[in-house]
């Protein structure tokens, strides 16, 4: 049970608990949650219905149960937390793990990790996901409340090394969508989604460079896309025509990730370092 206390301004005095919840960012389906849980809103230590009016100084409390279920802790592998407290959890992920279960992947998870490290009645909710095989920050919420705050809030700052010499910087803005006849591959189409990439060169050896890249939108496979499309993929990238020569997964890292905390609203940064095979490459 995640409890939250706020203390009420005179912008709230004579409204209704409602208004101020929704102004907070309670969606709908959580105040109906939050009415129908014992103690779920409390104004001034006393149980509340969410169309009580506030005073200025009042303590308003709301109360909230983590339904579901947690999956089991993680078999083997390794991902190591790297910031936590009350209402989010954020991994650095390592390469070959997938964010989720799957038929094929059971106790092998993000998932599975997260439940070594929350409470085992807890919903699995990650803000967003990364592929199996790309590395870095994975945001997690620990409740309903800093889930839906946070959905399409988070900005990332990813790397990758790309096959090739790309030098200043630009901005790829190239539809995408699923290629026909595959559940997994995506292409540039023009009836595709519209997807924007911003990237940046920070250096190269003559044959490849490390690019700093920031996502406009958030297609699946973008940035892989994106620059296979252009004639420079992603090295290790085979799906997208890259090659194994010095990596043997597509080399992509989310490194760094800003975000307003759902609760406090203090402005995060949080940062990892570049994995080993990543490293070597750059």
């Amino acid at each position: 049970m995640r409890t939250i206390e706020f203390k009420i301004t005179e912008k709230y005095d004579c409204r209704q608990a409602r208004d101020f919840l929704y102004d907070f960012g309670v969606s709908s389906s959580l105040l109906k949650k939050l009415k129908q849980t014992e103690g779920g809103i409390e104004i001034n230590g006393c149980p509340a219905r969410s169309i009580d009016l506030l005073h200025t100084g009042d303590t308003l409390k709301i109360s909230i149960k983590n339904n579901g279920h947690m999956p089991s802790p993680l078999k083997n592998g390794f991902a190591r937390p790297v910031y936590q407290d009350e209402d989010i959890l954020v991994f650095d992920k390592p390469a070959f793990m997938p964010v989720h279960e799957s038929r094929n992947h059971q106790g092998d998870t993000l998932a599975n990790a997260a439940a070594c490290y929350m409470e085992s009645d807890m919903t699995f909710r990650a803000v967003y996901r990364l592929d199996r095989d790309t590395s870095g920050l994975v945001l997690i919420a620990k409740n309903e409340l800093s889930a839906g705050k946070l959905a399409g809030k988070v900005k990332k700052d990813y790397y990758a090394v790309v096959s090739g010499i790309l030098e200043g910087s630009g901005t790829i803005d190239l539809p995408v969508r699923r290629v026909e006849d595959s559940i997994i591959k995506r292409g540039v189409f023009d009836d595709g989604e519209r997807a924007v990439t911003h990237w940046n060169a920070i250096k190269n050896d003559g044959e490849k460079t490390l690019l700093k890249i920031h996502l406009e939108t958030g297609r699946t496979h973008q940035i892989r896309v994106h620059f296979s499309h252009i004639g420079y993929p992603l090295c290790g990238d085979t799906l997208y025509g890259g090659k194994c020569d010095f990596i043997n997964r597509q080399a992509l890292h989310c490194k760094t990730i800003y975000f307003a905390h759902p609760i406090t609203d203090k402005k995060m940064k949080i940062d990892c370092d570049f994995p080993q095979d990543f490293e070597g490459l750059i």
